[in-house]
Formats: C-alpha cells, sequence, structure tokens
C-alpha cells in the first residue's frame, strides 16, 4: 500500500520524460537521414531544386534533438548524474568524450565549410576552379539577383555545372542562385522557358531572362552580361512571298513557332517585316530573316536589302531548292545579290547524301563545323539534320570578305540536277560526273564585310529550322539561334582568358615499390597493432 501511495506521489510532469526521449530519438534519426542526404549532394550524386529547405530542415531537427535531450536532463538529473558516474561511465567516459568531441567538431567545421563556400582554397596548379577576372566582375555588377535554371535530363552528368554554380553563388554576394530540372519530367517548363535540347541554362533576373547555351562560364557570361545591359536587339522575319511564319502554329509544324519563342527567350525583338508595303529597312532593324520564300524576292526588294548590308545590317537567308518552290523559270536577285556582293551561291539542285538513312535529308556531320567560327564552334558533338536542302557554292577570290564554310556533306553525296530521277516513277538518282557536283557539299556559310562590318548567314534549306525539326535532339535549334546571334554581333560580348591546363603524365609504380607497399599495408601497418597489444598485455599481466 505504501510502495502504491509512493508511486502514485511521484510528480505528474515525469511522465513527460518518456515523451522527451522519444523527440531525442526520432530528432536523431531524422537528423542522421538528413546529413546523410546533405553529404549524398555534397558529391554530386543528387541534387534537389531547393537545398536551402534541406538544411533548415536540418538544423530545425538539430534543434529538437537538443531540446529532447535538455528537457530529459531537466527531468531526470539524478539519472542522468548516475549515467555520467557510474562504473561504466567511468571506463568508457573519456572514449565517449573523444568520440563526441571529434564528431561534433567534424560536424561544426562542415557546416562552417558549408556556409562559408567564399573561403574554400583553390589547390589545383593552373587554378582550374577559379573564376575568371571578368566573370568575377560580371557578378560584382548584378544589380539584382540571378537564378539559373539548368535543364539537364536525368542521363546527363551534372557533376561540373554544379561545380560552376556552386562558385558563382559563392562569390556572388548572394545575388546568385540555381536548381536544376529534368526537361523530360517537366517538358512544359522547358517549352515556356524556351528551351530546346539537353544541358540549356535558363538566367533570369526580374522580368527579364536568357538563355545559356551550355553550363560553361564563357556562355553564362554573355547571358549574365545581356541581363545586365537589356537592350533589346531586333529580328525582322521578311513577309510577302510565301515565308515560314514565325508567330502562327501550322498543322504540318512547317512553321518557326518554336524559332520564334525561343528568339523572344533570348531577348530579341521578332517582327514582320514587308518591304514592298514599307518602302524601307526599319532603323532598329539588327538582323533580317529570310525563311524560305516560296516565290523570289523583287529587285526592288533586294537594293533596299543591299542598302541595309552596306551600312552595317546583317541578312540570314534561308531558301529551300527550286523544285521545292514557285520560283519555276523566274529569276532570283536575291541569289545573284549573294554571289556577286557575299561570295555565296545558292546551287539549282538537290542534296542527296548516302550517309543518311533517307539520301533525301542531308546530314550536317560535327566532324565538319568550322570550328573556329562563332556560331559552330560551341555546338560540340551534334550532328545537323538538313532535310530537303540545296547546296551552296563559296568564292573567295574576294579580299574584302571573311567568308566561312559552316557546315558540309561528306563525300558521299552529290547535287542532283536531274529532278525527274527524285519524283517516285524516277527514283533512286545517280551521280552525273558531267553536270552534278560531288561531295563534301556546302550547305551553310557565313560571309562578312571587313569595311562596313556587314553579315550575311546562307542556308540551303529552311526546313532545318521548322518546328517539325527544331526540337529533334540535333544541332538544329543551336544552330540556328547561334546564327542569329552572329549576325546580330551578339557572339563576343565577353572573352574569358583562357586557363592553360596542366600537362600531367600518370608515372606507373615499379614491381618493386608495388610489392613494398603491398608489405607496408599487409604485414608492417597490422604487425604494430599486435605488437603494440601483445606490449599492453604483458604490462597489465605483470601488474597482476
Amino acid at each position: 500500500m505504501e510502495i502504491m501511495k509512493k508511486k502514485n506521489s511521484q510528480p505528474a510532469w515525469r511522465k513527460y520524460t518518456f515523451v522527451a526521449l522519444i523527440i531525442a530519438l526520432l530528432a536523431c534519426i531524422s537528423t542522421a537521414l538528413l546529413g546523410a542526404t546533405k553529404g549524398v549532394i555534397a558529391l554530386g550524386l543528387y541534387t534537389i531544386e531547393s537545398p536551402e529547405r534541406l538544411t533548415n530542415a536540418l538544423f530545425a531537427s538539430i534543434g529538437f534533438l537538443i531540446i529532447g535531450l535538455a528537457v530529459y536532463a531537466f527531468l531526470e538529473p539524478a539519472k542522468v548524474q548516475r549515467s555520467l558516474t557510474g562504473r561504466q561511465a567511468k571506463y568508457g567516459g573519456n572514449t565517449f568524450i573523444a568520440v563526441i568531441a571529434f564528431t561534433l567538431t567534424l560536424i561544426i567545421v562542415n557546416f562552417l565549410a558549408y556556409d562559408n563556400p567564399t573561403q574554400v582554397a583553390d589547390l589545383t596548379e593552373d587554378q582550374a576552379n577559379t573564376l575568371a577576372p571578368e566573370m568575377v566582375a560580371a557578378l560584382e555588377a548584378l544589380p539584382d539577383k540571378v537564378t539559373a535554371t539548368a535543364f539537364f535530363s536525368q542521363n546527363r552528368s551534372t557533376e561540373s555545372a554544379e561545380q560552376l554554380f556552386g562558385n558563382l553563388k559563392a562569390n556572388s554576394n548572394n545575388k546568385f542562385d540555381y536548381q536544376f530540372v529534368d526537361p523530360n519530367r517537366d517538358p512544359q517548363r522547358a517549352r515556356e522557358a524556351g528551351i530546346t535540347g539537353d544541358g540549356k541554362v535558363l538566367l533570369q533576373m526580374g522580368d527579364r531572362s536568357e538563355i545559356a547555351a551550355s553550363a560553361t562560364e564563357s556562355e553564362i557570361l554573355k547571358g549574365m552580361i545581356r541581363l545586365i545591359n537589356p537592350d533589346e536587339r531586333v529580328v525582322y522575319f521578311l513577309t510577302g512571298h510565301g515565308e515560314r511564319d514565325p508567330e502562327r502554329i501550322n498543322e504540318d509544324n512547317t512553321s518557326l513557332t518554336r524559332a520564334g519563342t525561343t528568339l523572344k527567350s533570348k531577348n530579341y525583338g521578332v517582327k514582320s517585316l514587308s518591304l514592298l508595303a514599307e518602302n524601307k529597312v526599319p532603323e532598329d532593324a539588327d538582323v533580317i530573316i529570310i525563311a524560305g520564300p516560296q516565290r523570289p524576292v523583287s529587285q526592288k526588294e533586294v537594293e533596299l536589302l543591299r542598302e541595309f548590308l552596306n551600312g552595317g545590317g546583317s541578312l540570314l537567308v534561308m531558301e529551300d531548292p527550286i523544285i521545292l518552290t514557285d520560283f519555276g523559270e523566274a529569276s532570283d536577285p536575291l541569289n545573284a545579290m549573294l554571289a556577286e556582293d557575299w561570295g555565296i551561291t545558292l546551287n539549282n539542285d538537290f542534296v542527296i547524301d548516302l550517309e543518311s538513312s533517307d539520301p533525301r535529308l542531308g546530314i550536317g556531320f560535327s566532324e565538319s563545323y568550322d570550328t573556329g567560327h562563332p556560331i559552330t564552334s560551341q555546338i560540340f558533338n551534334l550532328d545537323s539534320f538538313f532535310p530537303l536542302t540545296r547546296s551552296l557554292t563559296l568564292d573567295f577570290s574576294n579580299q574584302g570578305l571573311q567568308l566561312n564554310q559552316l557546315v558540309s556533306t561528306t563525300d558521299r553525296s552529290w547535287g542532283e540536277k536531274d529532278f525527274d530521277s527524285l519524283s517516285e516513277a524516277g527514283w533512286p538518282p545517280s551521280y552525273d560526273e558531267t553536270t552534278e557536283i560531288l561531295g563534301p557539299l556546302a550547305l551553310a556559310a557565313a560571309s562578312e564585310n571587313l569595311a562596313t562590318g556587314g553579315r550575311v548567314v546562307v542556308f540551303g534549306t529552311s526546313q532545318f529550322a521548322s518546328d517539325q525539326v527544331f526540337d529533334s535532339g540535333y544541332g538544329n535549334s543551336d544552330l540556328f539561334i547561334n546564327s542569329v546571334d552572329w549576325a546580330a554581333e551578339q557572339e563576343d560580348i565577353a572573352n574569358i582568358t583562357p586557363k592553360q591546363p596542366v600537362t600531367r603524365a600518370f608515372q606507373p609504380a615499379s614491381q618493386l615499390r608495388i610489392l613494398m607497399l603491398m608489405l607496408i599495408v599487409g604485414l608492417v601497418i597490422p604487425g604494430i597493432f599486435v605488437a603494440l597489444g601483445v606490449v599492453t598485455w604483458l604490462q597489465r599481466r605483470r601488474q597482476g
């Protein structure tokens, strides 16, 4: 009876000690899980959209762990004292305290390193992990916070992008943040952002946005400078000749709406222009695009374009094979002007490419790209897809032009001129060495007037930039956008001083060194610990 009274006489708040222990246990488990997750993310094995939430959750879990233990110690001080002064604590206390102290030191050091990334030292010989001075200056000049959304599929490594973005964030004074989005899992978001392909980065600052072609320091810097200097570049699409429309979608996906959307996302103003109606080129025009005219551009319009180019303007021409247009036997003043003034002639042929699964579909292999030209230097290993194209002939005799053959076919192609052989009845065509040109054939070219600064880019097809193939996974979208950027003189707004890579050679160890290493690891180091154990055992035996 007395015992029951003693039990009932215990303070009511003692029951909360069990609750405090449960809270501490759950907090300990969650802290371990969250800490492990943070470690996996730090190693680049996994990414999340909001790493700040994970950090906040980890701190909250640690807080609950400390509160739970503190409440228990406050309510049961006697038990805590006995556990700390008992026989087991006497022999294991020092080890336990050492382990706890070491663990806490590691936690504190890691949190300080994570929350103060600007203190990270670059120990590489060539300073490969140090931002270029131009990038540091751009970060300091940011008037507002920039958020980078990197569209990387699950199959694409994010390691280098994570390292670059982390470095940018660390040096931005909280003016740069980033997240990763899988375009395959969230295609709507990629479409709304104007993203085509994998590995692109959307940079946003306020209501302005720019798209970086890749997650490299040079491309990110170009995008940032465009955000800092938000002057809109204006692109006009010529109308009145049955050209492809950048604004309206049609049923067969032959429009250029994906190209137009991407240009708008890169801060281009996209407008239409009828030279026959306006009788002049607008003063705000940076680039005029002629996308697949079905009828010839008139001589009067060509003269207006020539005047625009002579004043330093730029022109992007995409003319399909004549057999696919309504040109018929009519003359082509635009082609004549391109040949006379810019050294580029659109041939009256149809490219047959035996390297393609369908010979009527020309393939511009990445190995044929002009890696020294800004339009094709950043496309890397992406081949281009040129369905239903004609070839180009380049005349390099004009010393006042910088003329480049951007993309070409292989030697298993030719420019077919017997159009009857392209029909179902006449198929397959064959190469005629007397009248036809054997590959490699030029599919795209760029020309710059060194005196006036005028620029021209010419493609033998407009189909390559249509909605049907723009997002095909080939290099078509990059090729088109890069062409507009170059024509608008936006390809070289920022030059990063290249780092000189350090050549390192691996010297394999000799057989003798490998044997010595195996002996040290397998025998010497374990032997030292065995010897220390034997000595300790003998000393204790002597002491009784």
